[in-house]
Parts: structure tokens; sequence; C-alpha cells
């Protein structure tokens, strides 16, 4: 059984090697085909060429091709006739055109002012809201009145008090005139008196002590006098050197009016209103509570009904601009609205010549910059079907000039005629 075994595997190894010769014997034989040459074959006689078919798109294609460069030929002639036309048009828009000055280096302004009081005070209420439209006289808020009032009562009060005493001064300055005339009278008895007691001394019937007091009386009743007119001077001077003046053309009656008409002045202050009609704004920065000092700015109103352009157009634009003329104005949040107005005024002076820090020109650093002279354009806002306009929305602005452009300089002196503006 051992050697039937070893009989089995030998032959399984010869086949397995046998099985693996017989690739490299076929990749060897095709590998020695190529050398052998095949056996020559008889040839078939060769046949006359036919001559090329035409297909029927490139027939077709012939028209076509000609109708094609017919039409790009007259498309050149066209092309060639329409230069001269398009020079002729473009010339005359130029010479015809620029009658029209635009530029958009425009805004649009508005009164403005910063509602405030020139009395200090705390905010008692607040009548109108951020954003509003007022009217000219509408309350916009209110301060605490209390002390004001007061202090009108006090001025009214201190009016009756210089008209009593105006008329104290008149009753004193009468009073003083009867004084001196007492005066006079006493001076005159005394006199009368003196010279009696002077000759009884002479002829020594009267004692001495006798004339010394007769003259010592005399002496008194003059000093007294002069006492009392000094007095009536100054109750005179006190009625404004005139004793029969009214007390209500006194200087003093008038100061203690003019005290009491500042008090109500300043008590009517507390109630402020619109100087004129317009929208006011940032109203929340004022609250009921609050002391506001004298001229501080409680919040702003911008007026509605009056409104104009503040143009900036460059120097070279400025040539053919009169006052007067008529100027169409767009603004950019209302691409499909028109304003109609006219220039109001040109500035007499660039905008930097104002600025806080002018120009140095005789720098060595000089560079030419082109200037902006401020133009002012009046609108006309009677139309109320247009949107409302509002300061600082940006314009731009068209002056009809009514000057044409006309022909360059170096064309007319060519011609012979005089430079344009001449």
């Amino acid at each position: 059984m051992a050697a039937d075994a070893t009989i089995v595997s030998l032959r399984s190894d010869s086949a397995k090697k046998t099985a693996a010769k017989a690739p490299v014997a076929g990749r060897d034989a095709e590998r020695e085909q190529p050398q052998q040459r095949a056996p020559r074959q008889p040839q078939a006689p060769e046949l006359p060429a036919r001559a090329p078919t035409e297909r029927p798109e490139e027939r077709a294609s012939e028209p076509a091709t000609t109708s094609k460069s017919g039409r790009r030929r007259w498309l050149r002639w066209v092309l060639f006739a329409l230069l001269p036309l398009a020079l002729i048009a473009g010339g005359y828009l130029y010479v015809a055109g620029g009658r029209v000055m635009s530029t958009d280096d425009a805004y649009v302004e508005a009164d403005k002012v910063g509602v405030s009081t020139d009395v200090s005070g705390i905010v008692k209420e607040v009548d109108v809201a951020n954003n509003q439209q007022v009217t000219q006289g509408q309350v916009l808020f209110r301060l605490d009145d209390l002390p004001f009032r007061l202090a009108l009562d006090r001025a009214t009060a201190q009016v009756g008090i210089v008209r009593n005493d105006l008329n104290a001064l008149k009753a004193n300055y009468r009073d003083m005139q009867a004084q001196i005339k007492q005066a006079q009278d006493d001076i005159a008895y005394y006199d009368r008196e003196f010279h009696r007691q002077q000759d009884l001394a002479a002829k020594n019937i009267a004692s001495q002590q006798t004339f010394d007091t007769a003259r010592r009386n005399l002496q008194n009743a003059q000093q007294k006098l002069a006492s009392l007119n000094q007095q009536l001077a100054a109750i005179a001077a006190n009625l404004n050197g005139d004793p029969d003046i009214a007390v209500e053309q006194h200087p003093r009656y008038l100061d203690a009016m003019a005290q009491r008409d500042e008090a109500a002045r300043q008590l009517d202050h507390t109630v402020v209103k619109a100087p004129f009609a317009g929208i006011v704004t940032n109203v929340p920065a004022l609250a009921p509570g609050k002391y506001l000092q004298a001229s501080m700015t409680a919040f702003y109103l911008v007026a509605s009904d009056h409104v104009w352009v503040d143009a900036n157009p460059k120097e070279t634009e400025l040539t053919n601009v009169r006052p007067g003329q008529p100027v169409t104005v767009t603004v950019d949040t209302y691409p499909d609205a028109e304003w109609h107005g006219t220039v109001e005024s040109l500035s007499p002076a660039a905008a930097q010549e104002f600025s806080l820090l002018p120009a140095q020109n005789t720098s060595g650093n000089w560079v030419k910059v082109v200037q902006r002279i401020p133009m002012r354009v009046r609108l006309d806002t009677g139309d109320k079907s247009l949107p409302p306009l509002r300061a600082g929305m940006s314009v731009e602005v068209n002056v009809d000039t009514g000057h044409a452009r006309g022909l360059p300089r170096s064309l007319t002196a060519l011609v012979g005629h005089a430079p344009r503006g001449t």
C-alpha cells in the first residue's frame, strides 16, 4: 500500500509540471509565428478611382456664404455713411449743449433752532413727543412757575411801596415849604427886635443882656431858614427836581414797574412755545423733574415749511451762473419727484476763506486746488403733492444758465471770429 501511494504522488507531480510548461510553450509559439512568412496570395485587379460624391448640405451652403458676404459688405458701407453723420451730430450736441450746470454737492437746509428759555427752573411737564409736527405758538414744555409767581407778587408790592414813598415825599415838600415860610416870618420879627434892642442899648435904656438875646434869636432864625432850605432841596431832588411830577413818571416808580415787568416776563417764559412751525426732535432728552439751566438747549425744532438748498459747485462751473436763473432739483430719496426753484444768491468768497486755518498760498509747497463757491437755491414748496423735504438730504441741482457752450476758442480764433465772451 505504501508503494502504491508513492506511485500516485509521483504521477501527480509530473502532471503539475506538464501543466506549467504548456503556457510557456504557447508563448514561445506566438513569438516564433510572426517570423514565419505567410504564403503570397494573388492580388485582385485595381479598379479606377471614383469621383467624390457631393453632399446636399455642401451644395446648400454655397448660396448662404454668398449672401452673408453681401450683407457684410452692405453693413460696412452703411457704417461708413453713418460715421460722418455721427460726427456732425456729436459736434452739434457739443456746441449747442453746456447750458445746464449740474452738481451733486448739494444738500437740503432748513431753519433749525435749539429750543431753550432764558430762565432756570425745574421742568414741570413736556407737552410734545419726539418727531412731532408743531405749529407756531404751540406749547412745547413748562417750568415750575411757583418761584416766578412769588417774584411777581413781590415786585407788584414794591410798586405800591414806591408810590406811597413818592406821595409822602410830596407831602414833606409841602410841609417844608410851610416851615420855610414860618422861618422867614420869624426872621423878620427877630430882625425888628434886634434893631429895637440895638437902639435902646445905644441910648443905655435896655440892658446888654436883652440886646444879646435879641441878636441870638435873629441868628438862630436865620440858621433855621438855611437848614429848611437845604431839606427842601433834598426833598425836591428825591422828587426828580419837580415837586409836581406825576408819580407814574418818577424814575423810582418806573424802576419798580420795570422790575415788576421783568418778573412777569420771567413768569411768562416758564411756558416755552414754538417760535415757528416745524418738527421737534431729541425730545426724550428733556423729562419732568429735570432742572434746566437758563439758555440750555432742551431739544431741537426744525422748520418744515421753509427749506432751501445749499450747493457747492466748482468755481469753474459758475462761469454763466447768475442769481434768478431757473433751477431743477432732484432728491436722492425721491428719484421720481422733481422740485423747481431759482438761484437766490452766490457767496462772495470760497468756503475755505471762512475756515479756522485758511490756506497759506505763499508757502513753497503750494498746489492748485479748484475751489468751491457756496450757492443758495430757493425752492418752491407750494406743491403739497410732493413729498416732504428734510434737512440734510442729498440732492442734485441743475441750473439752466441759458448759455450754450459754443465753438472752442481755438476754432473761433482760427476762423477769425472774436473769442466768445469778449
